[in-house]
């Protein structure tokens, strides 16, 4: 989460071989121990030996139920894409920077609505269950808002008075949204990294307008960009820009982004940007990442004149 807007492990458990040890060590001094204790003592470091492993292997089922059920809610939430909607092509890629977490706070959807393919792409701020939680709260307010809004101003306006009442004093959701049309589209952006278009040149569309993110009284605006034929858009979070080396050296965004996207499959051009993020890094992502790249695949027809500025 983009500093911009703001308002100890537990010790590990003996393993089952150290507790047995534990309790029949002193077993093995057979020529200063009763017999009598010493056979108690054996019987006992393998009772509870074998209670160990018993706890452990239920522990390792428990926790594999558990991962299924995490991987299966991310899919639910953030739903892995790879395939086109309305004429537009959208490949996705998700990571959560937490361990043994499949779903944190950065998010997207997309949804195919009476107005076209309307695309969400956010980061709520924090970590832990209460983010998560609001990430869920965000997707449903846009799956239900995005089929009735009739502008993406209005799905803005609609998902802040949604979740303002769920949000504390210093929390936020940043979020883009995007709505295809031929041969444009159109965008509200609401405090969250600007999307890059990628074409003939590489370029980042700002907003005209800065506003705040949902949970700080923003107030959306529209605004249009052409896209010309073999044209995309990557949508993403500040894990990409944010991404720092080493040496504190910040990810160079768009130099990497230009080179990736020259790639001409989808999948394969957010393979590449990924792993020349983790080159840079030299680890996994400390932060959230979620990647959203879209390219229309229909002929481009100039859409007629809505409101909103025209890039």
């Amino acid at each position: 989460m983009s500093s911009r807007w703001k308002r100890s492990p537990a010790p590990p458990s003996p393993s089952p071989s150290a507790t047995g040890v534990l309790i029949a060590g002193p077993a093995l001094l057979l020529d200063r121990v009763p017999a009598a204790v010493t056979l108690t003592q054996l019987l006992l470091g393998c009772a509870l030996t074998a209670y160990t492993v018993r706890q452990r292997d239920r522990l390792a089922v428990r926790l594999a139920e558990v991962r299924e059920i995490a991987r299966i809610t991310q899919e639910a939430v953030v739903r892995p894409l790879s395939r086109s909607f309305a004429g537009t092509h959208v490949s996705t890629r998700y990571h959560c920077a937490v361990h043994g977490s499949a779903l944190g706070g950065d998010l997207y959807d997309v949804a195919v609505t009476p107005f076209g393919l309307r695309v969400l792409v956010g980061d709520v701020r924090g970590h832990g269950l209460e983010t998560v939680r609001l990430t869920a709260e965000t997707v449903a307010g846009f799956r239900e808002l995005a089929h009735t809004a009739p502008d993406l101003a209005a799905v803005a306006t609609g998902l802040d008075e949604r979740l303002a009442p769920e949000l504390g004093a210093e929390d936020f959701v940043t979020a883009l949204l995007a709505e295809f049309a031929p041969g444009e589209v159109r965008l509200v952006n609401c405090g969250h990294p600007a999307p890059l278009r990628a074409g003939q040149r590489v370029e980042l569309l700002e907003p005209g307008v800065p506003t705040p993110p949902l949970g700080m009284g923003p107030d959306p605006r529209q605004y249009r960009v052409r896209l010309q034929p073999g044209d995309r858009l990557l949508l993403y979070t500040d894990g990409l820009t944010e991404a720092r080396s080493p040496d504190g050296t910040f990810f160079p965004f768009l130099t990497e982004a230009a080179h990736a996207l020259r790639d001409p499959l989808p999948d394969e051009a957010l393979d590449t940007l990924y792993a020349r993020l983790l080159a840079h890094t030299g680890a996994a992502p400390v932060d959230d990442l979620a990647l959203v790249l879209c390219q229309p695949t229909e002929a481009a027809v100039p859409a007629p004149p809505t409101a909103g500025r025209v890039l």
